[in-house]
């Protein structure tokens, strides 16, 4: 019987994890490594506060990426010509 184990950060919606648990089970049973009764498929969704790369949490990262779009745009005008 194989188990296919995903860890991910949460935030994906139902039809994309039935999307990914379609696929990996497809995988599995395309590679011969068995038959599609017996394949299982686990999915682990973590808080985007405890998954971290390079030290980093998806949270802060998020967070960081917010702020560095914000602070890149133009700052807008009003006819008068001052800045909003």
């Amino acid at each position: 019987m194989p188990i296919v184990e995903v860890t991910l950060a949460e935030g994906r919606t139902p039809e994309k994890l039935r999307n990914l648990i379609t696929a990996l089970t497809d995988a599995v049973v395309d590679t011969g490594v068995g038959p599609r009764e017996s394949v299982r498929v686990i999915l682990r969704e973590v808080p985007a506060t405890h998954f971290a790369a390079a030290g980093e949490t998806l949270a802060e990262r998020a967070e960081r990426r917010t702020r560095e779009a914000a602070e890149s745009q133009p700052q807008q005008q009003n006819q008068e010509g001052s800045v909003k």
